[in-house]
């Protein structure tokens, strides 16, 4: 990593705590901290930008695809795309916010003449600005609050750690015989490829003692409500239970702790798996840790006896709501989603 350019940058200036809230209805005093990673952390910010006047994210640093992946091998940097995508949710409804998320998002494609020599293609701008400042600055945390600071982003970023990490697990497939076979898969790319094929049955994270960034701790102390997910469960929201003083830290917090369950499971690497099923993977991978309440789609969940059933396992009551886009529903609907959890803190 480049050195950094010290004395070249200020401190980053002040980060702006209160959400505007479309609705107007966020409550200024109330502090929420989210954890995930990918376009699930995405729809849990857009949403909870709603509900909080203090809002910080603990995003995920275990990326190694596309543009973060390419970067974080020919940088020694984390992987920026997830922290990009979070600050993105965070700019404000303003033609300000919304050029800066649509910048921050932008991807460069090369013409067809220099497609193949390319050094540019498919990387995000945002990735880009991000390392920029890491590289000045000398440190993540600084580096996403300076972003934060340009986009006025209504809150905070955070790397769950400031040390990258890779992802890996035993994947279970039958054999034309019907033998059952496990195979070690290490990268998140590669595991969630395997996991098409087969059943994750264990996860774990390289280096195995990776700190967890201090200001991520406080921020899970600190808070009055804990969202975990929704997002990919092996790659985006279980990496982070992973982590023995994240998990701690989540079991320690005086915090309301909310699940948000994924409105399908039959993605990619939970491919055969319930509603349930996620559920009994957050408590098998995060022994110890108790939920308050579990926010699921009333329409897609098939299951909601055995969600029930498996909440109360975890300490937690079931809030059933419509969540998912009315245009889409595979994917949340900002508002109706910062309604369900709304409600859930004030129940």
């Amino acid at each position: 990593m480049t050195a950094p350019l010290t004395g070249q940058l200020p401190v980053p200036p002040a980060i702006i705590r209160r959400s505007p809230g479309a609705t107007g209805s966020a409550r200024p005093d109330l502090r929420v901290t989210a954890l995930g990673g990918g376009h699930g952390l995405s729809a849990s910010l857009t949403a909870l930008r709603l509900v909080a006047g203090h809002l910080t994210a603990v995003v995920t640093v275990a990326d190694d695809g596309g543009s973060s992946g390419t970067i974080r091998r020919e940088m020694d940097v984390l992987p920026p795309g997830d922290l990009r995508m979070a600050l993105a949710a965070l700019c404000d409804d303003t033609d300000w916010g919304r050029t800066w998320a649509q910048v921050m998002q932008h991807r460069f494609r090369a013409t067809a003449v220099a497609s193949d020599e390319s050094t540019l293609e498919n990387h995000a701008l945002g990735n880009l600005l991000i390392v920029a400042l890491w590289e000045l600055l000398g440190d993540p945390v600084d580096g996403l609050r300076w972003a934060g600071a340009l986009l006025r982003a209504h809150g905070e970023v955070l790397p769950v750690s400031r040390v990258p990490l890779t992802i890996g697990g035993d994947v279970l497939t039958t054999d034309a015989d019907g033998a059952l076979r496990t195979r070690r898969v290490q990268g998140q790319v590669a595991l969630a490829r395997a996991a098409r094929e087969g059943r994750v049955a264990g996860l774990g994270l390289i280096p195995e003692d990776a700190p967890a960034t201090p200001e991520a701790l406080s921020a899970i102390e600190l808070a009055d409500w804990v969202v975990i997910g929704p997002g990919s469960l092996y790659t985006s929201v279980l990496p982070h239970l992973l982590m023995p003083d994240v998990r701690e830290a989540l079991t320690s917090t005086p915090a309301g702790r909310i699940f948000v369950l994924n409105l399908h499971t039959g993605t990619q690497e939970t491919t055969g798996m319930t509603h349930a099923d996620h559920l009994r993977a957050l408590r098998a991978h995060a022994p110890g840790l108790g939920l308050d309440v579990v926010v699921a789609d009333a329409e897609a969940v098939t299951d909601r006896a055995a969600v029930v059933q498996e909440a109360r396992r975890l300490g937690a009551r079931v809030a059933f709501s419509r969540v998912s886009s009315a245009h889409d529903p595979q994917v949340h609907d900002p508002l109706r989603l910062a309604v369900a959890l709304a409600e859930a803190m004030e129940g």
